[in-house]
């Protein structure tokens, strides 16, 4: 079976992205992770640029690991320099790596206006490094910047300049598309064109300005490339880098090539979820292979389908990757996607039972009105217990009042009185709070603490509010969702009102009684 080596660059290129920043301490976690996923080679960063980098390479010698290589990234000497006496030379030396990858400038455009010296000296510049390092005993992988633009500008200074990488010793020569604007192939002509040319085994590094990252990845594959770069989840400067998640999935799935184990592939949407919350961004609901979304199935005729063939609506079955199918609650999913909850929760509801259909007006209803259910399923699931009358209160508001106060000194404070009954004992209490859906949440709990000690361990992880007509202005609707967990699971609740406050309340009250409800199964 072909193999193709996988080099991440989450930790440098990644870490370039607009609004990530990570510790040392975050790097090392992310090198482990990426490790256990079966990458052979991780970048770890530029230590000539930073001292956090340079910190990186010092920690990163205390784990012990299995799979990768730690690289120290950096570029060729200086015009007119020699690499025992230069600065960033020296940093990647004293970074102890066991590979530095190098980058030097492909194309004559640069070697005009940015290092401002000659084509000829450039190539010295590149020969002279990868040697040095060489001689030093350094596994050597040598990035061919702009390699694709300077093959359309000047196809034959291209390919002097990986020519001399090579001659002087380079492990492993990677074309890299910088500027992220080739189409699939674009890239693939001119690997093709290269790969007869030189001897050392050719990567492919690119970006994602034009959305064809991993497309020029995989073309770039098929024309015999044996090295592929990338970061997790296509992090990066600008629009990002190759998604490494999509290229190995494409690779190892479309392709067939051994690039890391099947049971490493396993892990995929675990190592792309996990990244994402190491570097605070948001994960992609919709992304390739290890999104929410990537198997989540809406549409009744989809969901019906499915339920009778997997493979109607799956290009793959999703437990290869770590993945799992899901079918969503809505307006358009029909009764299919109720009856299977109702299967999940042990419901025994029939496809034409007065419930079902019952059920599914509610739904229609109440979507029309703004609600949605598919991340709401705590609130999905009281719904239809409260339809088929096999739900019981916990308890009943008599009502609730909220204050917001702001002092002279421009302190805003928030507090909520709620009263409320549990099995005719009434409860009055009031709580503050950061703000007034906080003092609303804490005074909720204040009140049924007593009566069920559970609640204690639940909390809410996540707030988001959707206005539904902004045409409408501060009088528009708005639909609150709320995510809350305890020690075993997580769900969420759905809220819609004009009033914010109403909104939140509803959620909350939903989040309770889920909580309380599944305690009691």
């Amino acid at each position: 079976m072909r193999k193709v080596e996988l080099y991440d660059t989450t930790l440098r290129d990644g870490a370039q992205t607009e609004g990530i920043s990570y510790s040392v301490s975050d790097k090392l976690r992310i090198a482990r992770k990426l490790d256990s996923l079966g990458v052979h080679y991780i970048e770890g960063g530029w230590p000539g640029s930073n001292p956090k980098d340079m910190q990186f390479f010092k920690e990163i010698k205390k784990s012990h690991m299995k799979n990768a290589r730690i690289c120290a990234f950096g570029s060729t000497v200086r015009a007119h320099t020699t690499p025992a006496k230069d600065a960033n030379i020296k940093a990647l030396l004293k970074a102890e790596t066991e590979v530095v990858t190098l980058f030097g400038k492909s194309w004559n455009l640069h070697v005009k206006y940015v290092l401002k010296t000659s084509l000829d000296e450039n190539l010295k510049m590149i020969s002279s490094s990868i040697a040095y390092l060489k001689k030093k005993g350094r596994e050597v992988i040598y990035d061919a910047e702009h390699f694709f633009d300077a093959a359309k500008d000047d196809f034959d200074y291209a390919l002097k300049t990986v020519l001399a990488a090579e001659e002087a010793g380079a492990d492993i020569i990677v074309l890299c598309e910088t500027n992220g604007g080739m189409i699939p192939s674009a890239v693939a002509g001119i690997v093709r064109r290269v790969q007869p040319k030189i001897k050392a085994p050719l990567g492919i590094h690119t970006h994602n300005d034009c959305g064809m990252a991993a497309a020029n990845s995989i073309a770039a594959v098929e024309e015999g490339c044996e090295h592929v770069q990338g970061t997790m989840n296509g992090y990066g400067e600008r629009c990002g880098n190759a998604d490494l998640i999509v290229c190995i999935g494409n690779l190892k799935l479309k392709l067939g090539i051994d690039c890391i184990s099947d049971t490493q592939l396993k892990k995929l949407t675990e190592v792309s979820h996990y990244i994402s919350e190491v570097s605070n961004m948001r994960h992609q609901n919709n992304q390739p292979f290890v999104g929410e979304s990537a198997f989540a199935h809406k549409g009744g005729v989809h969901i019906n389908a499915m339920v009778k063939h997997p493979l109607t609506y799956e290009h793959i079955k999703p437990d290869l990757v770590g993945n799992k199918s899901r079918f969503l609650v809505s307006e358009l999913s029909g009764r299919t996607s109720i009856l299977l909850k109702a299967k999940e929760l042990q419901l025994g509801l029939k496809k034409e039972a007065p419930h079902t259909k019952k059920i599914l007006k509610l739904l229609q209803d109440l979507e029309h009105e703004g609600y949605q259910f598919e991340a709401a399923e705590g609130s999905f699931e009281l719904l239809m217990k409260k339809a088929m009358k096999k739900y019981k209160k916990f308890f009943d508001l008599e009502g609730f009042r909220v204050i917001i106060e702001k002092e002279k000194d421009g302190k805003v404070t928030s507090e909520a009185a709620i009263k409320l009954k549990v099995n005719k004992i009434e409860e009055h209490t009031a709580s503050e709070g950061d703000g007034p859906v906080n003092a609303l949440d804490n005074a909720l709990r204040k009140a049924l603490l007593e009566f069920y000690p559970a609640l204690a361990k639940m909390h809410l992880t996540d707030f988001k509010v959707r206005v539904l007509d902004e045409r409408v202005g501060t009088a528009a609707r708005v639909r609150v969702l709320i995510q809350s967990q305890d020690e075993k699971d997580s769900w969420g609740t759905v809220g819609v009102s004009e009033n914010i406050i109403e909104a939140s309340w509803q959620a909350l009250v939903d989040s309770v009684e889920y909580k309380l409800l599944k305690d009691k199964r």
